[in-house]
């Protein structure tokens, strides 16, 4: 309690106005033996919000904030849509990120997969995810899990989640997820893309969205595989799910509660459904 109250003066003291340099931030991590995280929810519980995040500052509240940071979001998937998700989560700053994925880098991921390159071939996604985290926002957690999703190690896997997203490529595996997710009483954010096509809705428990949406088809690897991915479809979808999740965190806006978002680049196209 007592090293609480030191950091929280300290941060006070050496603030400007209501933002914590990030100099600061290290300082007191490195001074008082804290994480960057355990500083960063002291500084956002004092009303101070780290600097790295004043371009936030007109879109969303200091507690807004740290009710992002306060929570954890699950990631299945690392690959095209999942890398940007993860990429746009740390940096928005939701505090405890897991990635699930038991896939390696291959040559044919390096037109869109974000953290892909040619000295990561052969390495686990997961792995990349994790240095990548560490490198952009060393407030946030991320879990690498190396294995691949399913119902018997799901429960396992996402508990404790406030939300999870769906990046894969799996048709089978996404109504597992969905179905562990209702059972969790956890949202889940889906995201699908295949050449310039893409989709994106919210499932809230008891809904059964995506068993309504793959309701013809419940094998395969969906369009991906047929139609492949640009670079720029999973950059697009992604951001659509990370707006979702930002949503739900909060507890603002309208999330694509019972609706379908299909958005078509080729055309500049985007159709809502209902589901």
């Amino acid at each position: 309690m007592q090293t609480t109250q030191e950091v929280r003066s300290f941060l006070l003291r050496h603030a400007e106005g209501d933002l914590l340099p990030w100099r600061h931030h290290q300082f007191a991590s490195n001074h008082f033996g804290l994480t960057m995280g355990q500083v960063e929810r002291i500084a956002l519980e004092a009303g101070l919000l780290p600097a790295r995040y004043q371009r936030n500052r007109k879109t969303l509240s200091i507690s807004q904030q740290l009710r992002i940071f306060s929570g954890s979001v699950a990631v299945v998937g690392c690959g095209g849509l999942g890398g940007y998700v993860i990429e746009l989560l740390a940096r928005l700053g939701v505090g405890r990120l897991t990635a699930i994925d038991p896939d390696v880098f291959e040559e044919h991921n390096l037109n869109r997969q974000l953290y892909s390159t040619p000295a990561m071939l052969g390495r686990p996604k997961v792995e990349a995810a994790h240095h990548r985290v560490k490198e952009i926002n060393p407030a946030v957690t991320l879990d690498p899990i190396k294995c691949a999703f399913s119902k018997t190690n799901g429960f396992d896997i996402l508990q404790g989640s406030d939300v999870v997203v769906d990046a894969l490529d799996s048709i089978a595996v996404r109504l597992e997820l969905a179905e562990v997710c209702t059972e969790l009483n956890v949202p889940l954010v889906h995201g699908a893309i295949g050449g310039w096509y893409g989709q994106v809705a919210t499932q809230f428990p008891g809904d059964q969205t995506l068993r309504k949406i793959y309701n013809r088809s419940s094998e395969g690897t969906g369009v991906e595989k047929g139609l492949g991915n640009p670079s720029f479809t999973p950059a697009v979808i992604a951001s659509l799910e990370a707006a979702e999740v930002c949503k739900i965190l909060i507890g603002n806006g309208q999330p694509l509660s019972r609706r379908k978002l299909h958005i078509n680049l080729l055309d500049m196209e985007i159709i809502e459904l209902p589901y």
